[in-house]
């Protein structure tokens, strides 16, 4: 007969207790294998993607995208034997909504079952070894084991025939794929109907000015596309656009909004709700000065250009970012202040012998600030390289929570926008933070006294940091070395 078992949402960051369901990428009576991607969740800290933990049919999906679900809460109930060869289990015949006391609600088990399976993402294999999932480490604490094929029955009174209990059981998988086929299933709080699309493709919606919620998607189970949101754009205005099945419920964004008051109402949660809380708390914690300075970054540019039509730079992708980020680590090995972290439970500054170089990086869901680790290493390639697969990973949604901790310093860069410069906020645990603005030629005065206003490449930099631990004497030191190497980079050789 089936065997149902149930997926608890997992914690996949550092003490999580909740996350929202972004996007589904099965439905009910799919078929999943072990390390399948079965749905995007977001957390405070990043979009994740999580892995079926089994193979088998989904039963029934327990939680709807758009829906904040707790830490340990089952979320889709899997079929481990669909073909029925399993004994019957203790209890007699029912699906996944008799498991649960009813449909659609969560689920109702004892609470020390509850408890035992919260968190477990693998199961116990024979031979004692537990199933790895993708991004997620093999677990040393044993598991339950998964009733072997063909093991004698456990005694259960009044239990049906294999067939009927396979028939009754089965009865609610098909109803869901029936209804699945029908139309789409529901997405949003309330029921809204929110259209299935990876947040690139979002994110191009909207530059474009494109409705997703009227686009009927050509990928799997109906996922929009860029190639569907390119159609979309270069349809002619009288053209009717395919919508998909369920357009004719309101989307999310037209519920939100108020004629009367034309407004529109977006709640804060996920990526945004966290950056708000953790500015809000960097400002009130940390005492910050900011100074500024303008750099004139010719030398800087024309070595850019000298690299990048050299051998060894050509196939990597080298931007001003680069050349500040290699001024940061060079110039904290003068200034260690600037990477240390107050630690206010123990009354002590501590200094790091290492740079956790954050990367300040907009996304459609928000401002994230990944890692890279050892920066302070990395020769000018390698850091080149880190940062551009840093990039990314950020602009796809596929920074995980990981790569977002233990920074002591970071640099966020302004000046792709076409801004001067500005005054950044430090992130908590970090004692400064660079802005680097964006390069304009401007007038300038070389040649000291005597000499002549010509047209330089300038930059203007702007450092925020933490008046507890960096002193005003060190943070004009630290921001004048970093001036000093992008205007004269042959002086990184002598650091």
């Amino acid at each position: 007969m089936p065997q149902y078992k149930q997926f608890p949402l997992p914690d996949v960051g550092e003490g999580l207790t909740e996350a929202e369901i972004i996007a589904w990428h099965v439905a009910p009576g799919d078929t999943v294998t072990v390390n399948q991607i079965i749905v995007e969740i977001e957390t405070a800290k990043a979009a994740v993607e999580l892995p079926s933990p089994w193979s088998g049919v989904v039963a029934e999906l327990l939680a709807q995208p758009g829906e904040t679900v707790d830490v340990g809460r089952p979320i889709v109930t899997i079929d481990l034997d669909p073909g029925g060869s399993a004994p019957a289990q203790k209890g007699g015949p029912g699906g996944p909504a008799a498991q649960q006391g009813g449909s659609g609600g969560p689920a109702a088990q004892p609470a020390a079952e509850a408890a035992a399976s919260q968190g477990k993402i693998g199961e116990e294999m024979p031979g004692g070894r537990i199933a790895t999932l993708v991004g997620y480490g093999p677990r040393s604490a044993s598991a339950k084991r998964r009733p072997r094929k063909g093991a004698p029955a456990a005694p259960a009174g009044g239990v049906a025939r294999k067939t009927e209990v396979a028939e009754a059981a089965a009865a609610p998988v098909a109803d869901a794929v029936a209804d699945t086929m029908a139309a789409p299933s529901p997405n949003g709080r309330n029921g809204g109907y929110v259209p299935l699309a990876k947040p690139p493709v979002r994110k191009l919606a909207r530059d474009l000015g494109i409705d997703l919620g009227g686009l009927a998607g050509s990928g799997p189970s109906g996922v929009i596309t860029r190639d569907d949101v390119h159609r979309a754009a270069t349809a002619p205005l009288d053209q009717a656009q395919p919508v998909a099945a369920a357009a004719s419920e309101p989307s999310v964004d037209a519920a939100a909004y108020d004629p009367a008051t034309r407004e529109r109402r977006v709640p804060v949660r996920g990526v945004r709700r966290a950056t708000a809380a953790a500015m809000v708390q960097s400002a009130f914690t940390a005492p910050h000065v900011t100074e500024f300075l303008a750099v004139d970054v010719t030398p800087m540019m024309e070595l850019r250009s000298r690299l990048r039509s050299s051998a060894a730079f050509r196939d990597v992708k080298i931007t001003p970012l680069t050349f500040a980020a290699k001024a940061v680590c060079l110039a904290v090995r003068r200034t260690p202040d600037v990477n240390a972290t107050w630690d206010e439970d123990t009354g002590e500054i501590v200094y790091k012998d290492y740079v956790h170089l954050g990367i300040a990086a907009a996304t459609p869901r928000g401002l994230v600030v990944p890692k890279v680790r050892d920066a302070d290493r990395m020769a000018l390639r390698e850091l080149a390289e880190a940062i551009d697969a840093l990039a990314v990973t950020a602009r796809d949604g596929k920074t995980t929570p990981a790569d977002m901790l233990g920074g002591t310093i970071t640099i966020t860069n302004v000046g792709v926008f076409g801004v001067d410069t500005g005054t950044p906020i430090i992130n908590p645990g970090e004692s400064a933070i660079l802005a680097l603005g964006a390069i304009r030629d401007m007038p300038w005065v070389v040649g000291g006294a005597d000499g002549q206003i010509v047209p330089r490449k300038v930059c203007q930099l702007a450092l925020s940091f933490d008046h507890r631990v960096v002193d005003g004497q060190q943070g004009s030191q630290f921001l004048a070395d970093v001036g000093a190497l992008l205007a004269d980079p042959a002086q990184a050789i002598t650091y």
